[in-house]
């Protein structure tokens, strides 16, 4: 009775640490891994991140109209040093235009030929108007790609997916949460990314950090910054 007290409570205590995550044995199945990261993650020591185990790096730059994340450009710059892919995501708002939040993007974001696509991270409320969402999205959208070359990937969770996204936006490329199990979209759309950890713990960070697979090879990975 003892042991069958005693694994799950070890489990969940070494999971809480980041030790070890319940979705790992289904990320296993996939062979690109990357992180995602934001001033939350305090000073990055790029250099003893590990890029072979980590092929890639998503970072917080923008939010809203004027809100730029103060770790954006050293992450920028010591993540590419250190040979990751990189790539910047933008927290979307409902008080801002599409247009007012692209443009704080592009003021903040380099446009360079070897980075992965401009990514709009969509968490906003279910309840939000749909029309206006997907307006704004739609403006940000066309506007990023036609400054970057490449169309955006939308972050999205189960909620934002399928109030806003799911029948519409279908050529832009999916970013899905799920810190539960392997993740299933109600339409089959396939994602791209897979945000499937929340505590992740690696050298280099010393705070928990958000640990993803890529949908693709390593080739099909470098694929996406042309």
């Amino acid at each position: 009775m003892l042991c069958i007290l005693v694994v799950p409570l070890t489990f969940g205590v070494l999971e809480f640490l980041g030790v070890i995550w319940h979705t790992d044995i289904f990320a296993r199945g996939y062979e690109i891994k990357g992180l995602d990261v934001s001033n939350h993650q305090h000073i990055i020591e790029w250099y003893n991140v590990s890029s072979e185990d980590y092929k890639f790096v998503f970072m917080k730059a923008t939010e809203g109209e004027d809100f730029v994340d103060k770790s954006f450009e050293i992450n920028w710059k010591g993540a590419k040093d250190n040979k990751f892919l990189v790539g910047a995501y933008h927290f979307f708002v409902t008080s801002s235009t599409g247009e007012e939040q692209a443009n704080n993007f592009i003021r903040t974001v380099p446009v360079e030929s070897d980075s992965l696509p401009p990514v709009i991270d969509l968490e906003v409320n279910k309840r939000e108007n749909k029309e206006m969402v997907v307006k704004n999205l739609e403006v940000m959208i066309d506007r990023l790609e036609e400054i970057y070359g490449k169309k955006p990937i939308i972050y999205v969770t189960y909620d934002t997916y399928n109030a806003f996204v799911k029948g519409s936006f279908q050529e832009c490329d999916i970013w899905i949460r799920d810190i539960m199990k392997l993740p299933r979209l109600e339409d089959e759309q396939k994602w791209v990314f897979w945000q499937y950890c929340n505590r992740g713990r690696i050298e280099g960070i010393d705070t928990y950090v958000d640990i993803n697979v890529f949908h693709g090879t390593e080739k099909e990975l470098i694929e996406l910054t042309k």
